[in-house]
């Protein structure tokens, strides 16, 4: 007990104020009734499916099977709730904001996560973060909001979906401005899982507009790259037309796979990223 309470004492400390940002932020989006039904007593018959790998024999409906060529599985009520692996970019590129008054792209992605987490556990959905297994209930937001608080990795991270459930829903919140090799693989993981999902990039304005001109100094947040010019400006068409080639890469990632993509900027209010992606996880991708 005497180990655990400093522990406790210290998240205490640290997570109230994002779990409230999360919750107010959440009261924003009407709850309604979410994608599939909520979890019941497990006796409703809600749907057929074709079966898929990691369906066991147990579960394939022999009776409905014998009709056709192919196997189906019975899901009753509390079997149809999603299951949702949420991945937020930890790595250090994400500190980043281009102006004192502004938050940086990792506080906006974790707001986000958490209250996108919230209504979708308040309707009765599993969720986890990126390698840990999806959870019901209400204590599954305090083991969200504590992961979210740990310490950022590399300059840029990549997520792991190895965890990710059979039919499952992926929400990939980051700034995809890394190596895309990581997030390829861990996509076609997803996909081979038959899980499908959305991928959010967030973007501070600064990123989005290039305002820079004259003697600019360009550092990465880790320190280990630095880039010195005197003609800031004439980067500038280089930049963007980069830029574009990462969003487009990304929209084509999604269509590939089915998913969807959006791109969100931190001097926007979250509202409408937040309604983005609730209604994302209704869609039948």
């Amino acid at each position: 007990m005497s180990v655990l309470r400093p522990h406790a004492e210290a998240l205490g400390q640290s997570l109230p104020p994002l779990l409230a940002a999360a919750e107010q932020l959440a009261q924003t989006v009407m709850l309604g009734e979410h994608g599939r039904r909520r979890a019941g007593t497990g006796d409703e018959f809600w749907q057929y499916r074709a079966a898929g790998p990691g369906d066991g024999s147990r579960m394939i409906d022999w009776r409905r099977s014998a009709r056709t060529d192919a196997h189906f599985v019975r899901e009753r009520e509390w079997q149809a709730a999603q299951s949702v692996t949420l991945w937020v970019d930890r790595g250090q590129s994400m500190a980043f904001s281009g102006a004192a008054d502004r938050a940086p792209k990792g506080d906006v992605a974790q707001l986000l996560a958490l209250a996108l987490g919230v209504l979708l556990l308040r309707g009765g959905e599993r969720v986890g973060l990126s390698g840990t297994p999806p959870r019901p209930g209400r204590a599954q937001i305090l083991r969200l909001a504590e992961a979210m608080a740990a310490e950022a990795a590399d300059e840029h991270a990549s997520p792991d979906l190895a965890l990710t459930p059979m039919h499952g829903r992926v929400v990939l919140i980051s700034d995809f401005l890394g190596p895309m090799g990581g997030v390829e693989e861990a996509m076609a993981r997803a996909s081979a899982r038959n899980a499908r999902g959305v991928l959010l990039q967030i973007l501070d304005p600064v990123e989005e507009a290039f305002p820079f001109d004259g003697r600019t100094v360009f550092e990465s947040m880790t320190g280990a790259t630095r880039f010195e010019t005197l003609e800031a400006g004439a980067l500038r068409e280089a930049y963007l037309a980069r830029l574009a080639e990462r969003k487009a890469r990304l929209a084509d990632l999604a269509r590939a796979s089915g998913w969807h993509v959006h791109t969100h900027h931190t001097g926007h209010a979250p509202q409408s990223a937040l309604l983005w992606l609730y209604q994302a996880m209704e869609r039948r991708v």
